[in-house]
Parts: structure tokens; C-alpha cells; sequence
């Protein structure tokens, strides 16, 4: 069997549930380690989703250590503050606005590109938009090798760019903690809109 005709296969049952159906969002967490081998496996599949132009501007920090929780602690609101800190990992999402410095690398059959986001509010809007996605794209890989997320967003955003990104102009977005969640502790599901309330076929 070839790439192209697995490609068009449905997931089966079980990967869309972790994917969607049964993944919650997480707010207390098992006591169990989340190895550094996972958070490679989880970038090397979320770096394969697409971006505009292949621009990948998305930057990813993991905080590991008691030491680096603790530099993030003051900048969380009180709501997200104890089950952060508690996580196994927390990633700190963000953007580069010097992501077009990449693009010769990234887009080798159009190096001249880098042009297309010489306008700085291009750039910004670019980076904030594909880098969103690419912070999506690691919450799906994660559910994908079995662990669980807790999204949030949370924080004061000066404060955190300033302790972890200073001096270079990557900016935050969102956090995500990480690891294998508590699950006596999840919430019932919310409502999600219905098809008819969200889309439109024309």
C-alpha cells in the first residue's frame, strides 16, 4: 500500500476519541514523569503541520524544574497558578517576529519571500495566526502519544516576554501544560455549538 492511498484512510475509532472525542482539558495532574523524549516526539509531529509559506514562526518553551515554575508563578493569575505549577511540564507557546530570517531555509524554492513579510503588521499577523496553529498542532500531537493538555491563556504576557524572552523578539501566546491528567478530578464536558448554530454551506 502506498503513502497516497493510506493517506485517504479514516483514523480509526480510537485515535479520533483521544484526538477529540474523550481528550479533555486538564486541571490536576496524575504523579507520573513526562520524559524529554516525549516532548521531542511531540514537536518533530507537530512541526510537520502546515504554515504559511512553510514560516513555522512558532517557538516553544517547556518548563521542567521547580526553578522555572517558580520564574513563571508570579505572571499566572490565580486561577491557573496551583494546577501550573503542579504540571509535569508547562509550555510556554509562542511566536517569533523575526521568523522570516528562516524562510531561505524554510522555503528554499523561493528564498525571495522573506519580501513578502518586510511590512512589520504583516509579519505580526502572519506570526500570531501560524504560530497559533502550530500551538494546536502540539496539543493534537500530544493527545496523539497519549498525553493530556490543559490549555490556558491566563497570564500576564509582558511579564512572562520579559522573564523568558528578553532580547529577542519572540513573543508569548498561550501556555499548555502537559503530562497524564487526574482524571477523578475532570469537569463535565461543555456545550460545543451545533453544526447549524456554527456553519454555513452555500
Amino acid at each position: 500500500m502506498n503513502h497516497h492511498s493510506l493517506a485517504s484512510e479514516p483514523l480509526t475509532a480510537l485515535a479520533l476519541d483521544r484526538l477529540f472525542r474523550t481528550a479533555r482539558s486538564a486541571n490536576a495532574w496524575a504523579d507520573r514523569e513526562t520524559p524529554e523524549r516525549l516532548l521531542r516526539e511531540i514537536y518533530d509531529l507537530a512541526k510537520l503541520g502546515p504554515t504559511s509559506a512553510n514560516v513555522s514562526p512558532a517557538r516553544f518553551l517547556f518548563l521542567t524544574t521547580p526553578e522555572a515554575k517558580a520564574r513563571l508563578a508570579p505572571h499566572l493569575s490565580s486561577a491557573n497558578r496551583a494546577k501550573t505549577i503542579a504540571a509535569p511540564v508547562t509550555a510556554i507557546i509562542g511566536y517569533d517576529l523575526d521568523f522570516a530570517e528562516r524562510i531561505p531555509e524554510l522555503f528554499p524554492h523561493n528564498p525571495g519571500a522573506k519580501a513578502w513579510f518586510a511590512d512589520p503588521g504583516v509579519a505580526a499577523v502572519t506570526a500570531l495566526r501560524n504560530g497559533t496553529l502550530q500551538g494546536a498542532y502540539l496539543m493534537l500531537a500530544a493527545r496523539a502519544v497519549g498525553l493530556d493538555c490543559g490549555p490556558l491563556s491566563g497570564f500576564d504576557h509582558a511579564g512572562v516576554d520579559a522573564e523568558f524572552f528578553a532580547g529577542t523578539r519572540i513573543v508569548s501566546n498561550f501556555i499548555c501544560n502537559l503530562g497524564y491528567a487526574d482524571r477523578t478530578q475532570e469537569f463535565e464536558r461543555l456545550p460545543r455549538l451545533s453544526f447549524e448554530q456554527a456553519c454555513e454551506v452555500i
